[in-house]
């Protein structure tokens, strides 16, 4: 098969799984309703990331199946992914505590932790799996409250970390398919979304993110912290939300319209523009990062720095700009 075939093959796989999933969730009213702790207008679908999900499975399979000495790495790599699935598609019918969420992304990390260690990935590196699993997993569901937001986010992450992957055999196919199975979902959910990616869809990508982040690392180790600039925009919007909530009191773990991102889009009126600047930092995270790692060891370690920082504050400068305005009642 072609590069440019197995691409193609996960974009309409993609697309069509989604217009699928549209109509199921249509069918069985799952829809997610207007209201003060939510950023649309309009009765909207959700669930649609089932498509992708199903799509990068089917792909994993057929990497497992064209290289079985790979063949084990990827069944755990597909375990921890369905399992992450699994708890937001049950989510996405009959609302589940988030601790039970948090208890499957858990099982999640730890299967992926298996994966690394039959890849022979040093020790730091698999307990950095486990990790990113339960933060970026939380982190993308946490950022999908806008039309294109997570997954257009996904979309560029993925595809910098495919990047760097580039001759790393079966894991840039991988990395080729998340990519392509986004873009297959995605013109159904930005501009205008026609259906949501669901906590199904929204955990899976951030399960994903972290596991082409963690490959990135185990075959290039020099790479680290610098692979951590694609992320500044969400993990900073995430982290800085979460704790503000904490240090106020509040159920952070409960839903709320209190990220940046929601309130900039509440502003002014519009998810394309808020989704749009947010892909446009992550891009030019991604070109630093991929010229950061062609500099001498120091510079990547202060760049990231310098990116995190910028984003932190763009946060706090569009957190104050919006407490004046309440202020002055504007």
């Amino acid at each position: 098969m072609s590069f440019a075939l197995w691409m193609l093959l996960h974009l309409v796989l993609a697309a069509a799984g989604t217009w699928l999933a549209r109509g199921y969730a249509l069918r069985r009213q799952l829809l997610d309703q207007p209201g003060e702790r939510r950023s649309h207008r309009v009765a909207t679908p959700r669930g649609g990331g089932v498509a992708i999900v199903a799509t990068v499975l089917a792909g994993m399979a057929w990497l497992g199946w064209r290289e079985p000495g790979q063949a084990g790495v990827f069944a755990w790599v597909a375990a921890g992914l369905v399992v992450v699935a699994a708890v937001g598609w049950i989510d996405d019918h009959r609302p589940l505590s988030p601790w039970w969420r948090l208890l499957a992304q858990a099982v999640a990390g730890g299967l992926l932790v298996v994966a690394m260690t039959q890849s022979g990935a040093a020790l730091w590196i698999c307990l950095l799996a486990w990790v990113l699993v339960l933060g970026l997993s939380n982190a993308w569901n946490f950022m999908d409250g806008i039309d294109g937001m997570a997954a257009s986010q996904a979309l560029v992450v993925a595809g910098g970390f495919g990047l760097l992957l580039t001759g790393s055999g079966a894991w840039t196919w991988l990395a080729a398919g998340v990519v392509a199975a986004i873009l297959g979902f995605l013109p159904f959910n930005f501009p205008r979304a026609r259906i949501f990616l669901g906590d199904v869809g929204s955990g899976a990508l951030g399960y994903l993110v972290a596991v082409l982040l963690v490959v990135t690392v185990m075959h290039r180790p020099g790479a680290w912290p610098v692979v951590l600039l694609p992320l500044a925009a969400f993990l900073v919007d995430t982290c800085f939300t979460l704790l503000s909530r904490m240090l106020r009191g509040e159920k952070w773990w409960a839903p709320h319209v209190q990220h940046a991102y929601q309130e900039w889009a509440r502003v002014h009126g519009s998810h394309a523009g808020v989704t749009l600047a947010y892909v446009l930092f992550s891009l030019a995270a991604v070109l630093l990062m991929l010229g950061a790692l062609r500099w001498s060891p120091p510079a990547p370690a202060w760049m990231s720095a310098v990116v995190y920082a910028i984003a932190a504050c763009v946060w706090i400068s569009q957190k104050r700009d919006r407490r004046l305005s309440k202020e002055t009642g504007q």
